[in-house]
């Protein structure tokens, strides 16, 4: 019998998207932008300590190979011919930092597997996303808050009239960037400071991890990064696009480790671009003031501010937005992260044990269709923007004896968009003008319910494109158009149109502003509830508590007084 005919659909292009929850590998139709077929891996989190949060770069990098393979074998099983992905980008998590050594290709000191070919004389586009720090052989991902005393004291050096990390990084110093993360793993890693010493270790985020390995590894792979993720490592210069002397010398951190920069579409056997930007890029938001919301473990707005760098007053990140060629103009966006958002489906799934799976939080959320009046502040890892507030924790208040896990699942989801609010308000007054709908994208936009929410916490449209994995199909577009592939067009006139569904707000301005009002309510009481010392040390003594400690102290003061008074020996 004659083997079948493999379909012939025109350059095809493949992105990895390598989330904090889980890994995917996508392939696109370059001439529709339609997804042809994908497979998910979920990849765990590890949480050794209170606010430690890690990952094993070992297991990211085994299910991105795991992902292409079975992404591939049901591309065989639908008749499409593999060999006509021309280009693959990458979209990964941002500021998770891995160290690895370069001679064996190990993450500190742990095996890595056997690099994956894409194919002969294929290039590869590698888009990453942000990175944080690993202790022994695991990478300690964005959310890890153990350098919050390592922040504390770098804040002293800085002047308080000539904060020259912000002003040449468009961040504030936060627990949330690799640059600090990195000084903690130097600080404290024997085997990271050795492999240093030795000129072993390099450094990079997620994106330079899987680009280093999927080129070859220990054996010639390339050491790189790309601007977007480059300018969430506190140490990239966002006006000169370079690794900046001073900033590695404030935190003391050697250049030597640290990746070349590139631009977010070229080719030297694969290129970068960071997921929220690719998200940005999926979303077609090319012009001044286009902005858009991925709804992730973390949530994540963007606004494209142009070829100008426009610092925030209110709280929100300046960043790369992306650099589309290596001849070409960088453009900036305004951003505003929310640390904890489907992360908080999965705390109530895996911790509380309310749902079995993460979808279920629709059914009950739509049970009661309203929090009755509960709160809940997802502060898990502190507060981002705007308020950078790190002793936050989180908190469920406005409960009473009514309350039920159906209503906390209504609150849980009314937090993302509570936060989202927060980010869109500080934008707006940045920027100047306020946005007339808001773009989406991401898992969590399958969400009707939270959609519903948020068009109405933000009363104005709230719009989602029909394919919500618009953070890999950005990135495809990246590989697709880069200078050597050229089978993606990003004129406008080429771009394909989308499929659009919209939300529009079904409440009334003064319930949404009622609303909102106590939710700001309950985030001033999540704030002020831990200690450097208390989340970072974990020091059980008992003198970690000043009121026990005086009441022992001044007992056997009182006990000694009446020995001496009683005349006792």
């Amino acid at each position: 019998m004659a083997a079948a005919k493999k379909a012939v659909l025109g350059p095809l292009v493949g992105a990895v998207d390598q989330g904090t929850s889980s890994t995917r590998f996508l392939v696109f139709n370059s001439k529709t932008a339609e997804l042809l077929s994908h497979h998910q891996v979920e990849i765990k989190q590890e949480f050794p300590r209170e606010g430690w949060v890690e990952q094993d770069p070992k297991e990211i990098l085994h299910s991105v190979y795991e992902c292409i393979e079975k992404t591939c074998e049901k591309l065989g099983q639908l008749n499409i011919d593999i060999s006509n992905i021309k280009a693959i980008g990458v979209s990964n998590q941002r500021e998770t930092t891995v160290v690895w050594d370069k001679l064996t290709g190990e993450p500190l000191y742990n095996a890595v597997a056997a690099p994956v070919s894409p194919g002969p004389s294929d290039p590869v586009a590698v888009v990453p996303s942000g990175s944080s720090v690993p202790a022994a052989g695991a990478a300690s991902v964005w959310l890890d808050l153990r350098t919050q005393s390592t922040v504390e004291s770098l804040s002293k050096r800085i002047p308080g009239n000539n904060n020259f990390v912000k002003s040449k990084t468009g961040l504030p110093l936060s627990t949330y960037f690799s640059a600090v993360k990195l000084r903690w793993l130097l600080d404290n890693v024997r085997k990271v400071q050795k492999a240093v010493e030795e000129d072993r270790a390099l450094f990079g985020t997620v994106d330079s991890w899987l680009i280093w390995s999927l080129t070859g590894g220990a054996s010639g792979g390339v050491h790189c990064t790309d601007v977007t993720n480059a300018s969430r490592t506190m140490l990239f210069n966002i006006h000169s696009l370079e690794w900046d002397k001073e900033l590695c010398e404030f935190f003391e951190i050697p250049m030597k480790i640290l990746p070349n920069v590139r631009s977010s579409s070229e080719i030297y056997g694969l290129m970068c671009l960071g997921d929220q930007s690719a998200a940005l890029v999926g979303q077609m938001c090319f012009q001044d003031g286009q902005a858009k919301n991925t709804y992730g473990t973390g949530c994540f707005l963007l606004c494209n501010t142009g070829r100008k760098c426009v610092f925030s007053e209110h709280g929100l990140l300046t960043t790369v937005a992306y650099k589309l060629g290596r001849d070409k103009p960088v453009y900036y966006a305004l951003e505003g992260s929310v640390a904890i958002a489907g992360a908080v489906i999965r705390w109530l799934r895996d911790n509380l044990g309310i749902i079995k799976t993460s979808e279920e939080i629709e059914n009950l959320a739509k049970e009661v269709g309203t929090s009755y009046g509960c709160y809940f502040v997802p502060a898990f890892s502190g507060l981002y923007a705007p308020y950078w507030e790190p002793s936050a924790r989180g908190i469920i208040c406005g409960l009473t004896q009514f309350t039920n896990k159906c209503h906390i699942a209504f609150a849980a989801l009314e937090a993302v968009c509570f936060q989202t609010r927060e980010i869109l308000d500080a934008m707006n007054r940045d920027c100047g003008i306020p946005l007339s709908h808001l773009q989406v994208d991401g898992g969590m936009t399958n969400n009707k319910i939270l959609m519903q929410l948020q068009a109405d916490i933000l009363y104005i449209p709230v719009v989602k494109p029909s394919m919500p994995e618009t953070t890999a199909l950005g990135a495809a577009m990246a590989a697709g158009a880069a200078e050597g592939v050229g089978v993606w067009s990003l004129e406008p006139e080429d771009l394909s149109a989308v499929t659009m569904e919209r939300f529009e707000p079904q409440i009334n301005a003064e319930e949404s502003e009622i609303r909102y009002s106590t939710w700001k309510k309950a985030v001033m009481k999540s704030m002020g509830w831990v200690t450097t010392q208390s989340s970072e040390s974990g020091d059980p003594s008992i003198f970690c508590s000043l009121p026990l400690g005086f009441f022992i102290v001044s007992s056997m003061v009182m006990l000694i007084g009446a020995r001496y008074l009683s005349g006792m020996p």
